[in-house]
């Protein structure tokens, strides 16, 4: 069976930054290959739910089961410097939108597997913000229903709170979440002791109800 923890835990001692999400993309799918090199990986794979078209950032084919995976990596400005490779994350701020993405990720997970047989999905966020594991000072904000930091139970419908501002644009709707879902963050790699230097990961399992 696929451990996602297991897998995260081997690639953050050869890959403990990545440039970007896409780079996150393709290591996570090569250690994924060599830990079972039978298994066929593809990237941003064609995977329609219902009559909307879309793709699966990773998408994993077997004989016995499949796996389909999304992926979130958001980053706060830091120079980090690795085995002569450097590596300069922007500041990438906006954590109300990085929320939501993440819980749409859910959120459309968990329709692929509903809809398909022997599917399990993983939504997978990476990043060294603290904003996204750290529980809120204030109550009250407009994304308070959209958190995800660690200890938080998901479930139910999970929204921006009322009135809806303009700037929103597309993404207005609510999210219907209909599993429930623990948030257990968990450390992935220190590469630098400067601010922000420090990555932690939260993986998101969702299996056929």
């Amino acid at each position: 069976m696929f451990d996602m923890n297991a897998t995260l835990k081997a690639l953050a001692a050869k890959r403990p930054v990545f440039h970007s999400e896409a780079d996150f993309q393709h290591a996570l799918a090569w250690e994924i290959h060599q830990h079972r090199s039978t298994c066929r990986v593809r990237l941003e794979a064609p995977l329609p739910v219902g009559d909307k078209r879309g793709h699966i950032d990773i998408w994993m084919p077997d004989d016995t089961a499949f796996c389909a995976v999304e992926l979130k990596y958001k980053t706060r400005r830091v120079r980090v410097e690795v085995n002569g490779e450097t590596f300069d994350l922007l500041d990438q701020s906006a954590q109300d939108f990085g929320r939501y993405d993440f819980l749409k990720d859910l959120e459309r997970l968990e329709r692929i597997v509903s809809a398909n047989d022997d599917i399990v999905g993983y939504a997978v966020f990476l990043t060294n913000d603290s904003a996204y594991w750290t529980p809120p000072t204030r109550t009250g904000t407009i994304d308070a229903g959209l958190r995800i930091h660690d200890g938080r139970r998901i479930e139910g419908r999970l929204g921006w709170r009322r009135p809806l501002p303009k700037w929103l644009r597309e993404r207005r709707a609510d999210i219907v979440v209909n599993g429930v879902y623990n948030l257990s963050w968990q450390d992935y790699a220190e590469p630098s002791r400067a601010r922000y230097g420090r990555f932690r990961y939260l993986i998101v399992e969702v299996v056929r109800q």
